[in-house]
C-alpha cells in the first residue's frame, strides 16, 4: 500500500507535459525535423516549407534545456508559432552524428560546435534564407540564443527573427524590440 502511495505521489509531481526524451537523451518535441543535416539541404527544404531554418543545439542532462522543453516550448502560443514557422535541427553538442556545414565541411556534432564556437546549451541559432557558399553557420546566423527564457523573451525572438526584423532601418534591435513588446504585455494590448 505504501509503495502504490509513493508511486501515485510521483506521478503527480511529475509537470503536467512532461518532454519526451530520445534514446541520445535529449529532449524531443513534435516541431523538431530528423533530417541528414546537412545545411545547405535543409536550408532548401525550410525554404521551401515557407519556413525559417533554427539550429537547436541541447546535451543530455541539461536543466536549461529541460526548463524550455517542460516549461516553455509546450505552451501553445510558443508551440504552435514554432510549428507554423520554424524548420527545427536539433544538434547534440557532444554527438556523433556528421552534419555539414555550410561551407561544406563534414564534423561531427560535437567538432562542429568547437568549430562554431557553441559553449552553452541550448543555443539557438537562426539562419537567413539565404547563405553565401563560402559561410558559417554562426557568421551567416541573423540572431543566437544563448540560454533558457521565458515565454516572453523566447516568443519575442521567434517573432522578431521571423518578421526579419533585424533587416528593417531603424533603433529597434532585439533589446527594444522585446522592451516594446514586455510594455504592450503589460498594458494589455498584445498577448
Amino acid at each position: 500500500m505504501r509503495l502504490l502511495a509513493f508511486i501515485s505521489a510521483m506521478l503527480i509531481a511529475l509537470p503536467l507535459w512532461a518532454a519526451e526524451l530520445g534514446d541520445d537523451g535529449l529532449h524531443k518535441a513534435p516541431w523538431m525535423r530528423d533530417t541528414f543535416k546537412d545545411l545547405r539541404e535543409d536550408l532548401d527544404e525550410a525554404n521551401g516549407e515557407g519556413k525559417r531554418l533554427l539550429l537547436m543545439f541541447e546535451q543530455r542532462g541539461c536543466v536549461y534545456c529541460s526548463k524550455m522543453h517542460e516549461e516553455v516550448y509546450p505552451q501553445p502560443v510558443v508551440a504552435d508559432y514554432i510549428t507554423d514557422n520554424y524548420f527545427v535541427v536539433q544538434l547534440n553538442l557532444h554527438g556523433d552524428i556528421e552534419v555539414t556545414d555550410f561551407d561544406g565541411e563534414t564534423l561531427r556534432e560535437k567538432d562542429m560546435a568547437r568549430k562554431w564556437g557553441i559553449l552553452f546549451t541550448p543555443t539557438l541559432m537562426f539562419m537567413p534564407e539565404e547563405v553565401p557558399e563560402d559561410a558559417t553557420a554562426p557568421r551567416a546566423a541573423v540572431a543566437v540564443m544563448p540560454g533558457a527564457f521565458s515565454r516572453g523573451t523566447t516568443l519575442d525572438m521567434f517573432t522578431w527573427v521571423n518578421e526579419k526584423r533585424y533587416a528593417l532601418d531603424g533603433d529597434e534591435d532585439f533589446q527594444r524590440y522585446h522592451a516594446r513588446m514586455i510594455k504592450e504585455r503589460d498594458d494589455g494590448t498584445t498577448d
